[in-house]
């Protein structure tokens, strides 16, 4: 018996292998989850982050005592003279650390502000995985629900051209009547290749960003979450000037750049490290034929002091210091004055495609009437086959206006989402 049902298992685990894979119902939310972990962008950015974050440590640590062993084995003739910077010895240990230096401490405030610079782009790099993923979702839903919509129209179109045709063969209907058909049933096969086209890209686009096969991905419509209401009033494009991680990120490069352009101006002040070197010296290298007295363990310690006096090269980088630091001063200026602008074109355009896709419907509303109308009146005998199909000829092509309007509408919101900060607020306020 355990054999068999050992061999059962076995049986039930290949086939479960051979079966093609299921598609996973993919929700907005743990498409936006999966994004972030997944997007190159994303990851870089928090690469620049690990690595600012190094070169702040890096300058912070110069304050450290750094240790360093070695030795200076070598032959010498007559005075023994400096090897690589050091007397020739058996080993050595040198030990230095900054304790007072003016440039050093503006180095190290910049290299702290960049590293908060980087965290402001990761955010913002963030924020576009969100906004690439949300948008790419949500016209694939669209594009879905508008492929169903279409592909019964084809099936529609192909069957009035049967008709016609046999109509024109008893003579009821002309050959233009039948042009006429075989184009409607035409334009039908164009728009549902384009809407399968158009859904097999957002579909292979939302796969890498998200890491999903492309073939087992299942939207769920119900999981984009509603949008919230849009006040004309709200002044978002000075709002988003000031929380914007991009606006924010300049200004932090700009004040690192400042801060930099200050320390290479300090480097032309005085400054004190402290040095001590400790060395074991051989008899072999003569130091005993020309001094007084041979000690095989010497040490060394003290304070270095440097006053700069005269430095042109230093005067000139600092010059150039400032150049950059202008430079990033009027590139944050820009970056906020842009920001603002985008967030009221943004805030201006939802406004208008909200009143465009109410045009929209109530265009196709009264299309759906003509429509219905048309086929009661196909039923009762009373309209002909013609009107029929001008009348869903008119729904369809409306219907297609209306859809275009409502995936511009929702891009344009999403966009407003990501310049307002809530944008990560708006994506996991969905079901799972």
């Amino acid at each position: 018996m355990t054999f068999r049902l050992v061999g059962a298992r076995f049986a039930l685990i290949l086939i479960a292998a051979t079966l093609p894979g299921v598609a996973e119902q993919l929700t907005l939310k743990k498409a936006v989850q999966l994004a972030l972990n997944h997007s190159t962008t994303a990851v870089s950015a928090q690469a620049d982050e690990q690595k600012a974050f190094a070169s702040y440590l890096e300058a912070r640590n110069a304050y450290i005592p750094s240790f360093s062993v070695g030795s200076g084995l070598g032959a010498s003739w007559g005075i023994p003279l400096a090897l690589a910077g050091s007397a020739p010895s058996l080993f050595n240990v040198n030990v230095q650390s900054i304790i007072y230096n003016p440039a050093q401490r503006e180095f190290l405030r910049a290299a702290r502000t960049e590293y908060n610079a980087s965290q402001f782009q990761t955010k913002d790099q963030r924020n576009q995985a969100m906004q690439d993923t949300a948008a790419t979702y949500t016209e694939l839903v669209n594009w879905e629900q508008r492929l169903s919509r279409i592909q019964q129209e084809r099936d529609s179109a192909e069957t009035m051209e049967k008709a016609v045709s046999a109509r024109v063969q008893e003579g009821i209907d002309k050959e233009v009547d039948l042009n006429k058909a075989r184009l409607a049933a035409a334009r039908s096969r164009l728009r549902f290749l384009q809407a399968q086209g158009s859904a097999d890209v957002l579909r292979q686009h939302l796969a890498a960003l998200t890491g999903v096969a492309a073939k087992e991905i299942q939207t769920v419509p119900g999981s984009i979450p509603e949008m919230p209401s849009v006040e004309q009033q709200q002044n978002l494009a000075e709002d988003a000037a000031k929380t914007s991680p991009a606006v924010q990120f300049a200004d932090q490069r700009s004040i690192a750049a400042t801060l930099r352009a200050r320390g290479e101006h300090r480097a032309m002040l005085p400054s004190f490290d402290f040095a001590a070197q400790y060395a074991r010296l051989t008899k072999f290298n003569n130091y005993e034929d020309f001094y007084l007295r041979f000690e095989p363990n010497s040490a060394t310690i003290g304070v270095s002091i440097v006053f700069p006096f005269l430095n042109f090269s230093q005067r000139a980088r600092a010059r150039g210091a400032d150049s950059d630091a202008l430079k990033a001063k009027k590139q944050a200026e820009s970056v906020r004055a842009q920001v603002s602008e985008e967030t009221l074109k943004l805030q201006r355009s939802v406004a208008q495609l909200g009143a465009a896709s109410e045009v929209a419907n109530l265009e196709y509303q009264l299309a759906q009437s003509g429509l219905e109308a048309a086929q009661e009146r196909d039923a009762t005998g009373t309209g002909s086959l013609h009107e029929l199909d001008d009348a869903r000829t008119q729904a369809s092509e409306r219907y297609l206006v209306l859809q275009d309007t409502l995936i511009d509408l929702q891009r344009a919101r999403i966009a407003l989402l990501r310049s307002s900060g809530e944008l990560e607020k708006w994506a996991n306020s969905g079901t799972e």
